[in-house]
Parts: structure tokens; C-alpha cells; sequence
């Protein structure tokens, strides 16, 4: 990770940390350094979320691109894997998301994919850090405006989330009729997609998050407030939901009883169902660090394997592409199905477990109850310096104690933020008063480190 981007693109407050000038030279850069690379124009699709900022952000951005003489292709409110599949299937050079995911409307991001619609390498990244490094500083080399017929096209391209949505369509292998289904969109890039989605293949579709005015993302709403989805679920009587989160390319899942089926929930019944149909291949699950100790004890009783990478859906896939490994993904939601698509995908993935669950002829609270979770407690620790705060004596020390108590019934992590200045402490233990008591010690820890340093 560098000064500007994270483990999920470059995110920051919206005209404070993210502005319209980096945006508009990392279009510069990016339109200047693929043409060059290429020996040709480049070709670059965008695509945004329905956040205040995204609209400024995107012109800012095409603008720059334009200015170094490539083609840009706007699929203006679209999710991140929609960009993800066209980058891929219509063969552009890269592809950028103007979203900040999960986050409040306030902040924005910009996240850049590689021709295969995977997020991309860390050498495109540090050559367009160490460019805005340099404009920042007043040393930047002077990049060649495109003149004449070299100036850049910014054309319409509605037509690829179209297809992208058909796409979606045609992976449905079975009929959604009869069926009642609750579908959060998190007022973000779902909120006029998901329902032609489930409604093409017959389900009887309840909608909410989906009247967005561009401060309203996930504002109560979507993955990360998952409650508003339990309560609509309980209240209409309804089968199963969904929620999605501002750029879609993570959810969740309510049963009928109301109770969330979070990411390892997704991860254990997919598996599951593939490993009976002998679609498994290599037998492994990718998870990530966060993942619950009760979804790596039920996929054990299943024998099923599993690996563990560091937390951030780019890890997972990387780690899936290098050994052929045909899902992996995170608690948060993130789920990446490796034959369908290069990135987490919400609405894919809400079309899996339906599959799963129509296949098998049973219900959302039975696919639920596949897993007896620990109990995990999450504590975000505002930090200066998340790198001191990890190393700190004290806070090691702290780690140490905990893990010796909770034994092999329970663990701790400490880790920074790829995205927030914040280290999170995450417990899990036998109760939730137990990863309460032993959260808040590291935390503590971490804080009284942070004191120290002032």
C-alpha cells in the first residue's frame, strides 16, 4: 500500500484527501502511460456509483484521459463488477470505478483494473503514486497533451451495463417464480439493476435502498446496516434478501427467520453444494484472515480444505488464480466465484445461493443453520500510525496474553486498515463476554501505545 492507495483502490474524503485534481492526473497518467505502452491509443472504460462526489470525480478523471489521448467509454451508475466483466469481454486496456464502496457518501475512491478486469498490479499503482508524488511535490515531468485528431474520445457505452445485466440473466439456471425476495441496494449502484435482474427470472421482487439523491449510499441501508434488510424480510414474510453494498461487488443474505447469512455463511453452503456435484475443484476454499474459526471447523466436518490470505478480496483472487481454486472471499460479503468473474460480485453471488437453495429444495434458515458461528467481537482503534501501533512492545504484549487464555478454543487479530486510519482488534472466543473482555485489552494496549507517542 502506498501513500495514495489502499488495498481497495485510492479512497479518501471527497475534496480533501480525494480531489478533482487527482483525479484528473491519474487520468492524465493513465491515458499517457498505457498509449505509450501500447504503442496506440489506450482504451479505458468508467464506470461510478451514485455518491454526490462520483460525477465530478468521473468528468475530472475522462477529462484527463481524454487530454493523453485515450478512448474513454462511460458506463456511468453501474456496479464495479459490471466494469469488471466489460474491462474483460470487450477487451479494453483497463477499467476505473469511481466508488468508495462501503463507506459514507462523503468520501470517494478510484479503483483500477487491469484488462482482465483484475484489480490492478502493484507496479501500475507505484508508477501512478510515485506520478502524483511528483506533481504534489512540483517535479513532475511534463506529460504530452493529445493535439488534433489525437485528443481522446469520451463516448456513451450504456450499452455494456446492458449487457452486463443479460449476462447476469443468463446465469440463472433456475426459475426464481414463486418465490418472494427482499433486495436492499444500499441507494447505491444496484438501485436500478438488481430488480430487472430477479424479476427476469421470476421472482416476485420487494425492493428497498433503491431511491438514491447522492448523499443517501449506504446511509442505513445496504450490507453494512444489514438490519434494514432483516426487519423488511420479518415484515413482508418474505423468503430470503439481499443486501448489497454502494458498489456492489459484496453481500449479504437474510433467511426467512430474519437472521444474516454473512460471507462464511455464502462460502460453506456454496461449497458444499459444489463438492456433491463434484465441482469443487481442488477442494479448497480461499478465506481470508477474518474468517469465523466456525465456518474453517464446519468445512473440516465437510472435509473440505481451506487457505487463509490477508484481508482484501484482491488477495483472495490472486491467490485462487495462482492454484485454480473456484471460490474463496471474505465475511464482509465479498464472494468470488472464479468461472463467472475476476472480482467479488453481489448480485452473482445472490444468484448462487439462490441456485443452491432451489437445487436442494430447501429453505434460507436451513442453509443458515449449515453454520454454528464463534462469537466475534470488532474493535476499530483510531491510530496515527497504524505500522508503530502493530510493532508496539506493549501491544504485542497484550496479543500474547490474550492468545494464551483463549487457547485453541478462540484467536486474536490485530491489523491495520487498508482503508480508514484505524488498527482493527478482532476476538474471537467461546462467548461473547469473553471476546469482549479480551478485545477491549488489546485495544486498550493499542491506545495507551498511541499516548505514548504523542
Amino acid at each position: 500500500m502506498g501513500k495514495y492507495f489502499g488495498t481497495d483502490g485510492f479512497r479518501g474524503e471527497a475534496n480533501v484527501t480525494l480531489t478533482a485534481d487527482h483525479a484528473y492526473d491519474v487520468g492524465r497518467f493513465l491515458g499517457w502511460y498505457l498509449g505509450k505502452k501500447n504503442a496506440r491509443a489506450a482504451r479505458v472504460v468508467v464506470g461510478k456509483d451514485t455518491r454526490l462526489s462520483s460525477y465530478m470525480l468521473e468528468y475530472a478523471l475522462t477529462a484527463g484521459l481524454a487530454a493523453s489521448g485515450a478512448e474513454v467509454c462511460m458506463m456511468h451508475v453501474t456496479p464495479t463488477p459490471s466494469v469488471s466483466y466489460i474491462t474483460r469481454t470487450d477487451r479494453f486496456d483497463c477499467g476505473v470505478m469511481i466508488s468508495a464502496s462501503h463507506n459514507p457518501f462523503e468520501d470517494n475512491g478510484i479503483k483500477l483494473l487491469n484488462g482482465e478486469g483484475e484489480k490492478a498490479d502493484d507496479e501500475l499503482i507505484a508508477r501512478v503514486e510515485e506520478y502524483l508524488d511528483a506533481k504534489a511535490a512540483g517535479k513532475a515531468k511534463e506529460l504530452p497533451f493529445a493535439q488534433g485528431e489525437k485528443v481522446g474520445r469520451i463516448v456513451d457505452y450504456s450499452s455494456g451495463r446492458n449487457r452486463y445485466i443479460g449476462y447476469l440473466i443468463s446465469l440463472g439456471m433456475y426459475s426464481f417464480r414463486g418465490v418472494k425476495v427482499g433486495l436492499d441496494c444500499a441507494n447505491g449502484a444496484t438501485w436500478n439493476i438488481a430488480r430487472s435482474v430477479f424479476e427476469a427470472l421470476g421472482a416476485t421482487t420487494y425492493v428497498i435502498g433503491a431511491e438514491p439523491d447522492g448523499t443517501n449510499i449506504n446511509r442505513g441501508v445496504g450490507s453494512t446496516h444489514i438490519e434494514a434488510l432483516q426487519q423488511f424480510v420479518v415484515e413482508k414474510g418474505l423468503d430470503i434478501g439481499f443486501a448489497y453494498d454502494g458498489d456492489a461487488d459484496r453481500c449479504l443474505c437474510v433467511d426467512e427467520q430474519g437472521r444474516v447469512l454473512t460471507g462464511d455463511h455464502i462460502l460453506l453452503l456454496y461449497a458444499k453444494y459444489m463438492k456433491n456435484r463434484g465441482k469443487l475443484i481442488t477442494n479448497t476454499v480461499v478465506t481470508t484472515v477474518m474468517s469465523n474459526l466456525g465456518l474453517y471447523r464446519a468445512l473440516e466436518a465437510e472435509g473440505i480444505d481451506y487457505a487463509q490470505t490477508a484481508v482484501g478480496d484482491k488477495y483472495v483472487y490472486e491467490y485462487m488464480k495462482q492454484h485454480g481454486s473456484r471460490i474463496g472471499g471474505e465475511q464482509s460479503g465479498h464472494i468470488i466465484f472464479s468461472k463467472y468473474a475476476t472480482t467479488g460480485d453481489g448480485i452473482l453471488t445472490s444468484l448462487k445461493v439462490m441456485e443452491a437453495m432451489l437445487a436442494q429444495k430447501t429453505t434460507a434458515s436451513k442453509l443458515h443453520d449449515l453454520l454454528t458461528l464463534y462469537p466475534q467481537t470488532l474493535i476499530n482503534v483510531k491510530v496515527k500510525d497504524k505500522a508503530s501501533a502493530e510493532k508496539d512492545e506493549g501491544v504485542l504484549s497484550a496479543i500474547k496474553e490474550v492468545e494464551e487464555q483463549l487457547g485453541s478454543n478462540g484467536r486474536v487479530l490485530v491489523r491495520g486498515s487498508g482503508t480508514e486510519p484505524v488498527v482493527r482488534v478482532m476476538v474471537e472466543a467461546p462467548s461473547e463476554k469473553d471476546g469482549k473482555k479480551y478485545a477491549a485489552k488489546v485495544a486498550a494496549a493499542i491506545t495507551a501505545s498511541q499516548k505514548q507517542k504523542k
